[in-house]
């Protein structure tokens, strides 16, 4: 069952939920946070992988159209060329965000130095550019976009990790500054009804963990929270730790995503005769395996029964999972060939590494 919806800082900051015995649920408190519109639900969209694409090629051209009339394209070019970029990532540029040719050249210059101060170099802020030119474009504010660099400094965080927001999650500043408040100032307040004393570094933590969080909705996130506490049944101090540890890499998925997975991987196993204990404590151990999708996961552990390897060893060893199924086949059979045997030595050696796999099977040759 799902939480109870957030209530008012007034309200008290911890309740239960009903269904589980001797199970201290938080009811979270904002403080006057506004939630971010939702994200889609239906897969665990990677900023990197997708940001920036959301202007097809009919689209394109009939922004072009709009607005080549009036524009700054051959200085852009020009600019584009100068800080090292060819012809073909320039066009790539600007026909996945026509707009940019809008921008003026004291905009683009100022909003370039800008990034530069935190990704250091010309090279990677064009590399940035390249896989997110919506991020770079799609606002004149300036103002915004200092709000967003000075407020995301004063974090604490790193300076590694900052260059990894601007490099890896530059929506994170674009969006309106207040939207990073209202993130950071939610994690917060999750840690404080989770019974934490120190939200701020909480926060820190978690951010540093999963550089994607500041681009997402504080109600996606507020779902999920909600979800992984009723689907694990941990109390408060054990979540709190999960969250900023081993579950801090999921926590922004869609909140559809996670829960068609988790049903998956019940249905799975309990019908391989696991327990829910059983398989509650394997997600706790490794929540990645929520990454996979249903006929993902079903065909990697059909693989591994068909080669004799028990449903119990996968629930205790699930990081075999991450493995994919080619790399599981090839390494069972290479195996099998030297008389290697899984009951007796278990399955760890199937998430090796190449090279570190390799030197396993020629001490199993000597």
């Amino acid at each position: 069952m799902a939480l109870k919806m957030l209530i008012s800082t007034s309200s008290n900051c911890v309740s239960h939920l009903r269904g589980y015995r001797k199970l201290q649920i938080p009811t979270f408190e904002l403080r006057n946070i506004l939630w971010r519109p939702l994200l889609t639900q239906l897969t665990p969209v990677r900023e990197a992988k997708t940001e920036g694409e959301n202007v097809g090629a009919s689209k394109a051209s009939k922004y072009q159209a709009s607005v080549r009339k009036d524009t700054h394209e051959d200085w852009l070019r020009d600019f584009l060329l100068q800080k090292g970029a060819n012809t073909k990532t320039i066009d790539s540029i600007i026909s996945r965000y026509p707009r940019a040719v809008t921008r003026t050249s004291e905009n683009v210059q100022a909003r370039w130095e800008i990034w530069k101060s935190v990704l250091q170099t010309d090279l990677q802020v064009l590399q940035t550019l390249e896989r997110s030119p919506e991020s770079f474009f799609r606002s004149s504010n300036l103002e915004n976009l200092q709000d967003n660099v000075s407020f995301v400094s004063s974090l604490g965080l790193s300076s590694k990790i900052v260059t990894q927001l601007m490099a890896r999650a530059p929506r994170t500043f674009s969006n309106r500054a207040a939207l990073n408040r209202d993130m950071v100032e939610f994690l917060q307040n999750v840690c404080t009804c989770l019974g934490g004393d120190n939200p701020e570094e909480f926060a820190r933590k978690i951010i540093s963990k999963n550089v994607y969080l500041l681009t997402r909705s504080t109600k996606r996130i507020k779902v999920n929270v909600e979800m992984f506490q009723t689907m694990l049944k941990i109390p408060n101090a054990e979540m709190l730790d999960w969250i900023q540890g081993n579950g801090s890499g999921i926590l922004d998925l869609g909140n559809a995503y996670i829960k068609k997975n988790f049903d998956n991987i019940q249905k799975k196993f309990q019908c391989l005769g696991c327990s829910e204990d059983e398989i509650t404590k394997s997600i706790f151990t490794f929540p990645r395996i929520l990454y996979l999708s249903p006929v993902t996961l079903n065909t990697k552990v059909d693989l591994l029964m068909k080669y004799g390897i028990k449903v119990d060893q996968i629930l205790e060893m699930p990081r075999v999972l991450d493995v994919s199924s080619a790399s599981i086949q090839s390494k069972i059979k290479e195996l099998m060939q030297h008389g290697y045997d899984f009951q007796v030595s278990g399955i760890g050696v199937l998430t090796l590494s190449s090279n570190r796999f390799k030197l396993k099977v020629e001490k199993l040759m000597n």
